[in-house]
């Protein structure tokens, strides 16, 4: 009998040629689930539209869609839609995007250091608990009347959210990593740059989806208060003439514009969360 190893392998080599046929039905399905995935999303929105004009049609005090889209078009004809949206979306953005950058270094603060998690977490989980809006008379107060209260309360929002999520991602970091990159000799400033930031990463996405989310509901209640534009201070002025149709604007555009930025950051989450199995 032959020992030499090349007699054991017809096998291996007979078989070496089909797994790229197994992995092909893989790569091909990808592209008709997605495309399934966006059909369903269509008959859905067809689908809540098709109820919305029911409910009107029935009787209920509901604008029409057809009426929403002839207002929408006629506040964009004005210019007012325009303004509205810019100014709303540069209070969130402001707010969203400070919240968030503050957020992230002060989560991994509180999750690599027990003193600083200690000192700062009482404040945070004290902070958590009021609403924003109950901040809102302070800020003026304290702030003016200008956009500083309307993009700190989104900041505050923003940040509170974040912060915790980055502080859970911090601590929910296996150990064994860790121990691992010390046993071969990797010292701390490398075991956080390549062990807990990417490990923390999802968490820190997902928090800054729920921020964002935070940020536009804060943003409406901040101009419902006051402000001399943005979509909640449209809504505000369609309210006192009971105009449904452009109430209905406002409530669309900040679904679509939320909608589209939290896009935008899963978007980013795929691409920086590569590795992270998915379902």
């Amino acid at each position: 009998m032959s020992t030499d190893p090349s007699v054991g392998e017809p096998s291996t080599t007979a078989t070496a040629p089909d797994r790229p046929s197994e992995r092909t039905p893989r790569r091909r399905a990808a592209g008709p689930s997605r495309h399934r995935s966006g059909l369903i999303n269509l008959a859905s929105i067809a689908l809540g539209i098709a109820l919305w004009w029911g409910l009107a049609a029935a009787g209920l005090q509901l604008p029409t869609p057809p009426e929403v889209a002839a207002q929408a078009w006629t506040l964009a004809g004005t210019g007012q839609l325009a303004d509205s949206v810019l100014a709303s979306l540069g209070r969130v953005l402001s707010g969203f995007v400070l919240g968030t950058a503050a957020a992230i270094p002060v989560g991994f603060l509180m999750g690599w250091y027990a003193p600083v998690r200690s000192i700062i977490e009482p404040w945070i989980q004290f902070f958590r608990t009021i609403p924003p809006l109950a901040i809102i008379p302070l800020a003026i107060v304290l702030l003016g009347i200008g956009e500083a209260p309307k993009v700190f309360v989104i900041f505050l929002a923003a940040f509170l959210t974040c912060v915790i999520s980055t502080f859970q991602g911090v601590v929910s970091v296996d150990r064994t990593l860790i121990n691992a990159a010390r046993v071969l000799g990797t010292k701390d400033p490398a075991i956080f740059a390549r062990v807990i930031v990417p490990a923390s990463t999802p968490f820190i996405l997902v928090g800054m989806r729920v921020g964002l989310g935070s940020s536009w509901a804060t943003l409406v209640a901040a101009e419902l208060i006051a402000a001399p534009t943005g979509l909640g201070y449209l809504m505000q002025n369609a309210q006192l003439y009971y105009d449904l149709p452009t109430i209905f604007v406002g409530i669309i555009s900040i679904g679509l514009l939320g909608l589209f930025m939290d896009r935008l950051l899963l978007l980013a989450e795929r691409r920086l969360t590569g590795w992270e199995e998915r379902r």
